[in-house]
């Protein structure tokens, strides 16, 4: 094996990945991402785009292909090893808010934390720091079932950020919000991310998203291509055509 470039936090060549089902998922795709960049990965849904990510973050393995963190290979893990990968140096964000119903907001933003043996104050004020920069901080003590749906998104941002990882993975992460909290929830994820030196691999299929991110990566049909043009964000997402040169 080939160790990537010093400059590259995460490096990753010729990954395939089938579904369990048979359907394709990514097929020979290769990049590498630099430390403290804004990666945008954009297409259409259905391009591979969080199968990408679930596979350079360790959710799970390439069938084929070599992933590097750090100049150290994640690849050839056990699912132990991976799972504190996770833990400790990588956030993630799902395109729906998925909280724990039991904890309220603050608790499921230090979460992350706690879990790495963070003491309950010191956790407690990194959680209750990024819900006021999110705009949520009064709802700190709400649990899920009594906040709306944008409240609940930010409350996952916050726990992304609130653990200071090295790699944040985001798959979508806006998408149930509207154009407001959607616009004041990326600036405020940007703004982190550049001032902490946090790496953020970023999926979309929004344009202005996209335009937020340092380069973009474009996929379709688990492959990488030149250029995928993205819709801007309409009432009516999705509806338009794609276009794009291989």
């Amino acid at each position: 094996m080939d160790a990537p470039p010093d400059n590259d936090v995460l490096w990753a060549r010729s990954l395939h990945f089938t579904h369990r089902d048979g359907s394709p998922g990514i097929a020979g795709i290769s990049l590498g991402v630099r430390e403290g960049e804004i990666l945008a990965v954009c297409g259409p849904r259905g391009s591979g785009k969080t199968t990408l990510l679930r596979c350079l973050s360790g959710q799970v393995r390439p069938d084929q292909g070599e992933i590097w963190f750090n100049s150290a290979p994640t690849h050839t893990l056990g699912p132990v090893a991976r799972e504190r990968l996770r833990r400790d140096r990588y956030g993630w964000i799902d395109p729906a808010p998925v909280l724990v119903p039991e904890l309220n907001a603050w608790e499921n933003a230090a979460l992350p934390l706690m879990l790495r043996g963070t003491g309950r104050r010191r956790a407690k004020a990194a959680a209750l720091e990024w819900l006021e920069r999110l705009d949520v901080g009064e709802r700190a003590r709400r649990r899920p079932r009594s906040l709306t749906l944008a409240e609940r998104q930010r409350v996952c941002v916050a726990r992304a950020l609130a653990g200071g990882p090295t790699v944040l993975f985001a798959d979508e992460p806006t998408a149930p919000l509207h154009r407001a909290d959607r616009a004041h929830a990326l600036r405020t994820l940007t703004t982190a991310a550049r001032s902490h030196g946090i790496t953020v691999v970023l999926a979309t299929h929004d344009s202005e998203t996209a335009a937020l991110a340092d380069r973009t990566v474009s996929l379709l049909d688990g492959r990488r291509v030149k250029t995928v043009h993205l819709p801007e964000t309409t009432e009516t997402e999705g509806r338009a055509a794609w276009s794009l040169s291989v």
